[in-house]
C-alpha cells in the first residue's frame, strides 16, 4: 500500500464505548472530559444535501440569497474551507460516508451514479456508520435520499438503520415524489407511501418528529435532503411540477429565483431541526455536520472555481462542511484542512466512542484534534477517479490527485497541474514547469488506483 495514503487505513482502533481509551487515541484528554462529566454520549444529526455548490450558503459567498440559519450553525462551530466530497456525483460519494471508504473499494461505488433497475447495491454484510452505531447502543435513522441500492436486496433497513423515511433513487419531484418516469419513490422503511406535500418540508417535519421523541438512548440522524437537486421547484411551484413528466427531462427549466426558492425552503427547514434540539434541550449534546455530496449545478455559485458535478475540477469537488458540538469544539472557527466525506465518518465514530471493524478499516481520518487545536493543520494526499460509469455513457475518464497544495488532474489523455495554493481557479497549468511534481503525483494516483476495484468491462 503506498505510503502516502490515509494513515487511518489499518491503524486506527477504537476500544468499544470507552470514552477515556477514545481520548488518548485522538491525542485529546480533554475533549472527553466535559463528556464524561455529562456521563452521555453525544447524538449525531448528520444533514446531507444534493449538488449544493460551493459557494451557494451566503457565509461562503452566496449574495443573491440569505442562508441564516446555515450561517449561525457555523459561526457556533467550525466551517471548513477545503472540504471535498468523495465523489463528483451522489452515489459514490453516500457509499464513502456510510463505509467511511473510498467508494471504489465497492461494486456500488463504480456507479456513478445509480441510474435505476440495477442489480447492484451496498452489501447489507457491510458494516456501515449506522450498524456500528447501532450495535454501540444508538437509534439510527435516515430521513431523506439513500441511492446506494434498490429494493428488495439493499436499502438502509438493511445497512444498520433502525427506521428509514424518504426515497431509494436519485431524484423525485418535490410534489408528486415520483421519479422522472413517473414511478412513486417515497416509504416509510419499505412500504410505499403517498404523502402530500413538498419533500423538503415533509423531510423536515420528520426529522423534527423523530429528535422530539422520548427515548433513553442516544441517537444518530441521517438527514438526507435532497434539495437543491433538480426538477428546479420551490414550495410554490406544484403546479408547474405537473409538467416535467412530458418533457422527458428533469433538468428543464428553472431560474436563478427558483434555486433561491429552494434554498430558502431548505435553510427555513434546518432552522426548524436546529431549533428541535434545543426546545427538546439537546442541543448542548450534540453533534451537528451539515455537508453536501458532491458540487453544484447550473444555478450554483461556485466563487473562483471551474467545473461542477460531473466534473474533478474543484467546482465538482469542493464543497461546504460546518460542524458543530457546543462545548466542544471552538465557536466561529474557519478551518483550513483539506477534507474528504469519509473523514466524518471517522469524526462521528471517534466523538461517539465507536469502534470501526478491523476488516473493513477506514480511509477517512478523524478531524478532531486539528479542529481541537491538538494537532496542526497537515497536507494530505487525496485521491478521485470518474467515468460516469452508467449505461450509455462515453466520458473519457477522469483522474485526480490532490497532495498539498498540488493538484494532478487527467482528462482522457491530458494531463494538467495546478498550485491551489496561488491558483484555486486551476487557470494556469503547471506541468511544463515542474515536471516532477507531475511524475510524483501521477505515481501516486496510479498506486492509489492499482489497490482499489477496476471499473467492468
Amino acid at each position: 500500500m503506498h505510503k502516502d495514503l490515509p494513515e487511518a487505513i489499518g491503524r486506527r482502533k477504537f476500544l468499544g464505548t470507552a470514552i477515556a481509551s477514545t481520548a488518548l487515541t485522538m491525542g485529546a484528554d480533554s475533549l472527553f472530559s466535559s463528556v464524561s462529566a455529562k456521563q452521555r454520549r453525544p447524538n449525531v444529526v448528520f444533514i446531507l444535501t444534493d449538488d449544493l455548490g460551493w459557494g451557494d450558503l451566503s457565509i461562503y459567498g452566496q449574495t443573491n440569497y440569505q442562508t441564516p440559519n446555515l450561517d449561525q450553525l457555523a459561526k457556533k462551530g467550525t466551517r471548513f474551507t477545503n472540504a471535498y466530497a468523495a465523489q463528483t456525483v451522489c452515489t459514490p460519494t453516500r457509499v464513502g460516508f456510510f463505509t467511511g471508504r473510498y467508494p471504489a473499494r465497492l461494486p456500488v461505488g463504480l456507479q456513478e451514479p445509480l441510474a435505476g433497475g440495477e442489480t447492484i447495491g451496498l452489501p447489507p454484510e457491510h458494516p456501515t456508520i449506522a450498524s456500528l452505531l447501532k450495535t454501540n447502543g444508538y437509534e439510527t435513522a435516515l430521513v431523506g435520499k439513500w441511492h446506494t441500492g434498490f429494493l428488495p436486496n439493499y436499502g438502509p433497513l438493511k445497512s444498520g438503520f433502525d427506521e428509514f423515511f424518504g426515497n431509494y433513487s436519485g431524484a423525485i419531484d418535490y410534489f408528486t415524489h415520483k421519479t422522472g418516469g413517473g414511478v412513486l419513490d417515497f416509504y416509510e422503511g419499505e412500504e410505499l407511501v403517498d404523502r402530500p406535500g413538498y419533500s423538503t418540508d415533509l423531510y423536515t417535519e420528520r426529522a423534527v418528529n423523530f429528535i422530539k421523541r422520548p427515548r433513553t438512548r442516544p441517537f444518530y440522524l441521517s438527514l438526507h435532503y435532497t434539495a437543491p437537486h433538480w426538477p428546479w421547484e420551490g414550495p410554490d411551484d406544484e403546479e408547474l411540477s405537473r409538467t416535467f413528466y412530458n418533457s422527458n427531462s428533469f433538468t428543464a427549466g428553472g431560474s436563478l429565483e427558483t434555486y433561491a426558492a429552494m434554498m430558502k425552503s431548505l435553510d427555513d427547514g434546518i432552522g426548524k431541526v436546529l431549533a428541535a434540539l434545543e426546545e427538546s434541550g439537546q442541543a448542548n449534546n450534540t453533534i451537528v455536520i451539515f455537508v453536501s455530496d458532491n458540487g453544484g449545478e447550473q444555478y450554483s455559485n461556485f466563487g473562483l472555481f471551474q467545473g461542477r458535478k460531473g466534473s474533478l475540477y474543484e467546482g465538482g469537488l469542493r464543497v461546504p462542511a460546518i460542524i458543530r458540538w457546543p462545548g466542544v469544539i471552538p465557536s466561529n472557527q474557519v478551518n483550513t484542512q483539506v477534507t474528504i466525506t469519509m473523514d466524518l465518518t471517522a469524526t462521528i465514530l471517534a466523538a461517539t466512542g465507536t469502534e470501526p471493524d478491523p476488516n473493513y478499516p477506514l480511509d477517512g481520518r478523524n478531524l478532531l484534534p486539528v479542529i481541537l487545536g491538538k494537532k496542526a493543520v497537515y497536507p494530505r494526499s487525496l485521491y478521485w477517479r470518474y467515468k460516469a460509469n452508467r449505461p450509455g455513457s462515453s466520458q473519457p475518464l477522469q483522474a485526480a490527485v490532490r497532495s498539498g497544495d498540488w493538484k494532478y488532474l487527467k482528462q482522457g489523455e491530458k494531463e494538467y497541474l495546478f498550485n491551489l495554493a496561488t491558483d484555486e481557479g486551476e487557470q494556469t497549468d503547471l506541468k511544463d514547469d515542474y515536471p516532477e511534481v507531475l511524475g510524483q503525483l501521477r505515481n501516486k494516483f496510479q498506486a492509489w488506483d492499482a489497490q482499489v476495484l477496476p471499473y467492468p468491462a
